[in-house]
């Protein structure tokens, strides 16, 4: 029960927001939303606090897995996302929620379930922290190329966006932990409190502000992002296979394919002022990843690898 205990917090909020939206939406004249991307930047700053130059050197270590998972991350869930989209009939922009939530990158969850999958969490860790430093990049060419004709998808724009939520926090982190180390370790503490406590605040804030799209699609969105996550497990684990990977390896591929950082998709519906529609999808798959990646890893922590 331990294991799922932050999942069902997330799952009681979500259900609270979900029932009773207006106090969840705003406190006075204030958005709740638009705390969205300060709280996301706080938690990438978090992460760039933890990158060492360790993690950099792993890359030219194991280059040729570092860049199989990279590939895999960025053609299979945008792929799914985009091919899900055409079998159900969704509403243009919550379609295009689905194509921004398969071009995320991995987050930080993945290598917490890499840890319990006894699967390769160096190779976890590297292959987060890369897709998440190559996302400013690619996220925005994704969208544009797969989800353009869904909804206008302004490039430099959206590049603008995850850089200020992304790159910008990340290299201020990085630079603190490496001039500040002792004043960064006291951060370091609090820092998995913060980020579990944001994550719920951006599940929450969206789910009400979505409320009404999803009374009327929230079941068939809930299918169609469970086959989205199954299918990016099932995929990134066969796919390292047919490469001739390790099994621990192959968990650890499944792992960062099949979980997505939802925290920062939802934090690019609300920059593109669509936390109601474009974020949705990531509303869900969040909280959802949480539950089929702890089982998922709980089999897999009961076989030690080969």
């Amino acid at each position: 029960m331990k294991n799922y205990a932050y999942t069902i917090v997330v799952i009681v909020f979500v259900a609270f927001a979900y029932f009773f939206p207006s106090y969840f939406i705003s406190v006075g004249d204030y958005k709740l939303t638009a705390f969205i991307v300060p709280v996301l930047q706080v938690i990438m700053f978090g992460m760039g606090t933890t990158i060492t130059p360790d993690d950099f050197i792993s890359i030219f270590k194991t280059p040729e897995k570092v860049g199989i998972g990279i590939a895999f991350q960025f053609m299979i869930m945008p792929m799914l996302g985009f091919t899900l989209t055409k079998v159900f009939d969704f509403p243009a922009e919550v379609a295009a929620g689905m194509i921004l939530i398969g071009s995320s990158p991995s987050g930080l969850a993945s290598n917490v379930m890499a840890l319990i999958a006894k699967a390769n969490i160096a190779l976890s860790v590297t292959i987060t922290t890369v897709a998440t430093l190559l996302a400013p990049l690619l996220t925005p060419l994704l969208m544009k190329w797969l989800g353009g004709e869904l909804m206008e998808v302004n490039f430099w724009a959206m590049m603008w966006d995850m850089c200020k939520i992304v790159i910008f926090p990340i290299g201020l982190g990085v630079i603190l932990n490496r001039f500040l180390p002792a004043i960064m370790l006291r951060f370091k503490a609090i820092l998995p409190y913060f980020s579990m406590a944001g994550i719920l605040y951006v599940i929450t804030v969206i789910t009400a502000a979505g409320q009404a799209n999803l009374a009327t699609i929230g079941a068939m969105l809930f299918v169609a992002v469970l086959i989205h996550n199954c299918l990016g497990y099932f995929m990134g684990y066969y796919a390292a296979k047919a490469l001739k990977m390790n099994e621990q390896d192959c968990r650890t591929i499944s792992l960062e394919i099949g979980m997505q950082n939802g925290g920062l998709a939802s934090a690019l519906a609300v920059q593109m002022g669509k936390a109601a529609t474009v974020g949705l999808a990531a509303a869900i798959f969040g909280p959802l990843m949480n539950v089929t990646g702890s089982i998922l890893a709980s089999i897999w922590s009961a076989k030690k690898p080969d």
